[in-house]
């Protein structure tokens, strides 16, 4: 237990007050479906940067990886290198291209929309499968914030697990609601840079009192040499090729991420993002490795009271009670919680947008008004995040387990539709409807199946089977019409 409790609580009172209000300020910025959904395409490049990394990297960042590298050791770092060149490539080759081509699809809000309009959907079925994937995934990926964000109130609070998931959802809940986009990124930003702070501290701290880096790399070999070795698990047996390319594919989750694609669309123009890559790489960079440190110092630390299941991802805690003052603790506690609000606010943004946008709307009431499908757009938030938290009531739920399912079924079924239809013109309707569907499925049935090939990781081959598909029926299909391969080279040559 922390040694001051009341300090920790004036840090975490402070610190969502701060955050409320900013929701407010967003409200008060809000006047149309185009703001609460995307901030009126307005956000700058620092914003769309650190909005973008933060969204992504949520509560696992400072519990589910410094666990993982707590029982793995340095093999995490394969993990670290393929979100980072991930990261880099989706920066590279899609956030340009979605700003662009999402403003000219008739300014498209949704990812579910913009598919609807680059190929000319007039039956809606693009439009309303894209949505019901997002919103599969995302009760699993929301409901990892709210176990991260109960662990972390049951920690700081001391208090029941269910009732702690219940304060985070609710503190959540507050200002996502009613700020929309620009309370989200706002927030988003402030977060990143207090994420990136405390993970350059925490390692810092705890690897000099545990006596410099040689004492704690002597520590880790004393539990066990294999933690040291980027090619061997912990059991000491060399990690095999299925393994390697597991933990790398996690890298291809980024193209089909809707909460991070949402930044790209909504950054002020496509002449910002050169810069906003170059600060987006380097708070990645930078805060994968530091929760690696935090992973590996938890090792050297914690030699004779080892962590054990789903405790193994609270090291990041048990490090900042054991070496900070109750000031800097509640401020490195607070990072946890804005790891967890900067996804899971996101999260709920772009659900809420499929709910309102892309179901309500398309199907049920095309002429709503701007404020009816605001108010629609703050229900289903409320909504939403009443299934995670049912999902989120099982404490010995595991954040990184929950991420990588979510992370495998959005990236699967729209990082291949999304890249191929950013750079190839005689993609067509049909084509991105198999492979949405054939990433998605082939992520749900590979999850529940074991032993061999099926212990790679489902992203992987549920990526590479939607990119065959895409090209196979869209081949096979009638190509696109003349009006739709002009616009996509007057676009093309634009960003060019």
């Amino acid at each position: 237990m922390l040694e001051d409790r009341a300090t920790i609580v004036l840090a975490f009172v402070v610190y969502v007050v701060i955050l409320l209000m900013i929701g407010w300020l967003g409200y008060r910025r809000t006047r149309n479906l185009a703001d609460y959904i995307l901030g009126g395409r307005r956000l700058g490049r620092w914003v769309s940067a650190l909005s973008a990394g933060a969204s992504d990297m949520s509560g696992w960042l400072l519990l589910g990886l410094p666990g993982y590298a707590y029982l793995a050791g340095f093999e995490a770092g394969w993990i670290a290198l393929g979100l980072l060149i991930g990261t880099y490539l989706n920066w590279r080759i899609v956030a340009a291209r979605l700003r662009a081509y999402s403003a000219a699809a008739e300014d498209a809000l949704t990812l579910s929309e913009f598919f609807e309009h680059r190929f000319e959907d007039n039956t809606k079925v693009l439009r309303v499968v894209s949505a019901a994937f997002i919103l599969l995934f995302y009760f699993f990926y929301t409901s990892a914030g709210l176990v991260a964000g109960g662990k972390l109130f049951a920690t700081v609070f001391d208090m029941p697990y269910s009732w702690a998931v219940a304060a985070g959802t609710g503190v959540i809940l507050l200002y996502t609601s009613v700020g929309g986009f620009l309370a989200v990124s706002w927030t988003d930003l402030v977060q990143g840079l207090l994420m990136a702070l405390a993970l350059v501290a925490v390692p810092i701290v705890a690897i000099i009192q545990l006596g410099g880096w040689e004492a704690m790399i002597g520590a880790m070999s004393d539990s066990n040499p294999a933690l040291l070795d980027m090619f061997t698990s912990s059991d000491g047996n060399v990690i095999t090729a299925i393994a390697i390319l597991s933990l790398l594919g996690w890298g291809l989750g980024y193209f089909g991420q809707p909460h991070i694609l949402a930044r790209f669309m909504a950054i002020r123009s496509t002449q910002a993002v050169a810069g906003a890559r170059r600060i987006a790489i380097s708070w990645t960079g930078l805060t994968l490795m530091g929760a690696i440190l935090v992973g590996v110092a938890g090792i050297g630390y914690l030699t004779n009271a080892p962590l054990e299941g789903a405790n193994v991802e609270t090291v990041f805690m048990v490090l900042v009670e054991a070496f900070f003052h109750p000031i800097p603790a509640g401020i490195c506690l607070a990072a946890i919680l804005a790891a967890i609000m900067s996804t899971a606010d996101s999260q709920l943004l772009v659900s809420s947008s499929a709910l309102a946008e892309d179901f309500y709307k398309a199907l049920f009431r095309r002429n709503a008004s701007e404020r009816e499908l605001v108010r629609v757009g703050r229900a289903a938030v409320i909504l939403i995040a009443v299934i995670a938290f049912g999902l989120a009531l099982d404490p010995n739920s595991k954040v990184l387990e929950l991420v990588a399912y979510a992370w495998a079924g959005l990236g699967a079924a729209f990082g291949p539709t999304l890249i191929l239809s950013l750079y190839w013109k005689r993609m067509t309707r049909i084509g991105a409807l198999a492979g949405i569907m054939t990433g998605g499925l082939t992520v749900v049935i590979w999850k529940q199946l074991q032993g061999g090939i099926f212990d790679l990781y489902e992203l992987v081959p549920g990526f590479a089977l939607s990119f065959l598909a895409i090209i196979i029926v869209s081949l096979a299909s009638r190509p696109p019409g003349a009006k739709t391969l002009n616009e996509f080279d007057s676009i093309t040559a634009e960003i060019r």
